[in-house]
């Protein structure tokens, strides 16, 4: 009998610790091979002023077994508090999240019977990297970081995962007409490493109108891989649509950590009842089996999972007159599906999972680029202002003026105000001031140091700068 896998447990808040008991005890009963270590999370260690909502001492255990079970999370309302989710993600480098989201027609129902899609979101960057700063009185920045290398990362991911997975197509989702420097450089990315896998075909959508048809005809898709944000509300919608967010899992992946939890939350309204649907942390539950080793055990749980969805024993959340046999409670899901062990789905198709973990859990690398040419153009200084209409702050920048940086125009909520600008613009107190190097040359630190030391000295309250620059002679900035 081969060593048990050292794992942690988080079961957390809410609903968390009545699911992550049944769910536990159905894999103990399915003979998975498993060495529990439970830590505290959630809930009781922001109370405790962990605002990252987990204990450090937590962590060790994490890191040493590399695999973390983790239940639902009640993040406190306010400035303050990480969630939990994010905390965990960024501090392990769990940089893909992967979510299946299948329908199980006619059992759950749903009107999308041919539903069998896959969401792999970027985990790490993105505008949930929570960099954000008050600015002005007015206006609030929030950063949205898009890297090459982890755009790289996770797009490899995907093709890896649909290679391994016998998944025909993956699509990207981008919102690139619009934000054409960072989902740009995304979707340049995906198109260049799908030509790495001829054998599966690659398109790609607006995010938008990609959303629209997914909810409308989720069969056209099999692998989705997008940004961050774009990831979370997708995976929720195509979780939704299967006939309950519910039933889904989801894995979140790095090189050296992996954390496996239901995607819906806590449920607080619900707690101690006894009647949520523990589905969604068993999914997970299965998938943290394949990571470990134990496909042979995930499929024997999955299957008796599917036998028990089949034979009509519901939860509240998926019961429906008609469709359902029997109204159960959280435990008595558990049971039926550990009597149904060994046993496969009629109807359903059967699921089988190989024995070792597969590669593309791990192990992405990431290609060697060469440093591009920057050349320094100018800088983009940002004013905190309300004395007045554009030209008057024109007017008194534009003086201010070096010999090697001239002002070229200001805009006010990306539309440009001066000179010749949109003169009926709403306009906020944070106003973007662009100014360029003479005669189309370069600049250099210092001159942008001599800038903001006139602009200081005028009494104008520069808040933010951004250098301009040219990569291999092709511009790096958006227009203004």
């Amino acid at each position: 009998m081969p060593d048990a896998i050292p794992i942690t447990v988080a079961p957390c808040d809410g609903i968390g610790p009545e699911v992550m008991d049944a769910v536990l005890g159905v894999l103990d009963a399915a003979g998975a091979r498993l060495s529990v270590e439970r830590i505290e999370a959630g809930e009781a260690a922001y109370r405790k002023g962990h605002t990252g909502g987990i204990d450090p001492a937590a962590w060790e255990s994490v890191r040493r077994t590399g695999v973390l079970l983790k239940g639902p999370v009640t993040t406190p309302q306010g400035q303050g508090f990480r969630s939990l989710n994010v905390t965990a993600r960024t501090t392990l480098g769990l940089f893909a999240n992967v979510r299946p989201c299948v329908s199980y027609h006619p059992y759950v129902r749903t009107r999308h019977p041919r539903m069998d899609v896959v969401i792999i979101r970027e985990n790490e960057e993105d505008l949930y990297a929570g960099i954000e700063h008050r600015q002005t009185d007015d206006v609030i920045q929030s950063v949205k970081l898009i890297s090459r290398p982890g755009s790289e990362r996770i797009v490899r991911y995907a093709f890896e995962y649909a290679r391994a997975n016998h998944r025909n197509k993956v699509t990207a989702f981008v919102k690139d007409n619009i934000m054409k420097l960072t989902d740009g450089l995304f979707l340049r990315i995906f198109q260049e490493v799908a030509g790495e896998y001829p054998e599966i075909k690659a398109d790609h959508l607006i995010v938008d109108i990609g959303a629209a048809r997914l909810a409308d005809q989720p069969e056209r898709f099999d692998v989705i891989v997008t940004l961050n944000l774009y990831g979370d509300i997708v995976s929720d919608i195509a979780a939704q649509i299967t006939g309950s967010v519910g039933l889904a899992g989801s894995a979140n992946i790095g090189d050296g950590c992996a954390m496996f939890e239901a995607i819906h939350g806590s449920a607080p309204m619900i707690a101690g009842q006894g009647i949520a649907n523990p589905s969604g942390l068993l999914m997970a539950g299965v998938m943290m089996l394949v990571h470990v080793g134990q496909g042979d055990v995930a499929a024997r749980v999955h299957n008796a999972w599917l036998k028990t969805i089949e034979d009509g024993v519901h939860t509240v959340d998926i019961f429906s007159r008609g469709v359902s046999r029997y109204r159960v409670g959280t435990g008595a899901f558990a049971a039926a599906v550990v009597e149904r062990l060994g046993e496969v789905p009629a109807t359903l198709p059967s699921v089988g999972y190989e024995s070792n973990a597969p590669t593309f859990w791990r192990g992405i690398r990431i290609g060697e680029r060469q440093p591009a040419v920057k050349t320094l153009v100018g800088v983009d200084v940002f004013i905190h202002w309300s004395g007045g209409p554009p030209a008057e702050l024109g007017g008194l920048l534009a003086p201010l003026s070096t010999p090697a940086l001239n002002l070229s125009a200001i805009s006010n909520r990306s539309q440009k105000v001066w000179p010749d600008g949109n003169t009926g613009a709403f306009c906020t107190d944070h106003w973007r001031c662009r100014f360029l190097a003479r005669e189309g040359g370069e600049a250099t630190h210092a001159d942008i140091v001599e800038l903001l030391g006139r602009i200081g000295a005028a009494g104008l309250d520069f808040i933010q700068t951004e250098n301009l620059c040219n990569f291999d002679g092709k511009s790096g900035f958006s227009a203004a």
